[in-house]
This record gives structure tokens, sequence and C-alpha cells, in this order.
């Protein structure tokens, strides 16, 4: 009969502690900044910054949200994106990229999204009246991973842009800001 040959006790508490670190290392609150500043860089809108009580909201709901991992939003007084990932432990990247990733169905001189297509997570993303953020992360009770990030001011806001575009105002021959 063969024998089932264990390691000894300090190397697995060594290898639980090194994946908890990676894990943690991966979900920072530079790892949820870095990708929602990049975006905004793109169209010219200044850097969110992390905001601890925002944190504590969205962790706060996060865990709430562990029994069941439905995308439910809290309603509470920010504005708010969610993400759901089964199957790995999903990332602050892998959410926040998985909303900026919307960008291309998001059509700015309409301001709107394309037909059947959703981009309001992105247009929260790039809000500019937005200044700060924070996110929460949990592993379900079902093994997924439930990410959501709160953001103040909030954005979104019905018939304004969340970004303004400079245009080249050819009348004038300088730079001004339009809505088109």
């Amino acid at each position: 009969m063969a024998r089932l040959s264990l390691p000894p006790p300090g190397a697995v508490l060594a290898m639980s502690i090194a994946l908890v670190s990676v894990a943690l290392a991966q979900n920072s609150p530079n790892d949820y900044l870095e990708p929602h500043n990049a975006a905004r860089a793109e169209v010219g809108v200044d850097p969110l910054t992390w905001d601890l009580r925002l944190a504590r909201y969205a962790q706060s709901y996060a865990e709430k949200r562990a029994g069941d991992c439905e995308l439910v939003h809290s309603y509470g007084p920010y504005g708010e994106n969610l993400f759901w990932g089964w199957g790995r432990p999903y990332t602050a990247s892998d959410a926040v990229n998985s909303w900026t990733k919307e960008e291309e169905y998001y059509d700015y001189y309409r301001n709107s999204c394309d037909a059947g297509r959703l981009c309001g997570h992105y247009t929260q993303v790039v809000w500019a009246d937005t200044h700060k953020v924070g996110c929460g992360r949990v592993r379900c009770d079902s093994g997924a991973y439930f990410i959501v990030c709160s953001y103040d001011p909030p954005g979104n806001v019905q018939g304004e842009w969340p970004y303004l575009v400079p245009r080249k105002n050819t009348a004038n021959d300088h730079l001004s800001i339009t809505l088109i």
C-alpha cells in the first residue's frame, strides 16, 4: 500500500501566505487606480484619487453580496461599477479593464452606447467631475469573485457628457470646448 506524504505544516502555511500575498498585491489601491487613470488620461481627464471612505463603503457592500454574488447595485449615494467573475481569482485590473473595454461601444458625438451594447461602466470611469474612487473585492460562497468600485461625485448624469473634447474652432482659429 502506498503512503501519502504530506509537506511539513510550516511549508503549507508558507505556501498559503504566499498565495494570499499575491492576491492582496494584485488588489491594492494602485491596482485599481492605474487602469482607471490610464483610461482617464486617454481622454484628457484628471486622475482619480483613492478614498478610504469609499473603499470601506465598497468593501462593506461587496461583503453583503458574498452570499449570492448577484450583480445588484447598492443604490447608495455614490456612482458604482460592479464586476463578477468565476473560474479564477479575478483581480482589480481585470474588473477595471472589463469596464474600460466598453469604450468601443461609446459614441461620444451622440453621447450614447451603440445599440444593444453597454458602455455606462466606461463612462463612469472617465467621468470628468468624478474625483475619488474606492473599491472592494470578495470571493463569494460560490467561488466567484465580486468587485465593486464606488465613485464620488457620481457620474453618468442623464443628458451630460462624461468629458469634453477640445475641438479646433476654424472660424476663430483657436481651441475651444465644443459639444456636438
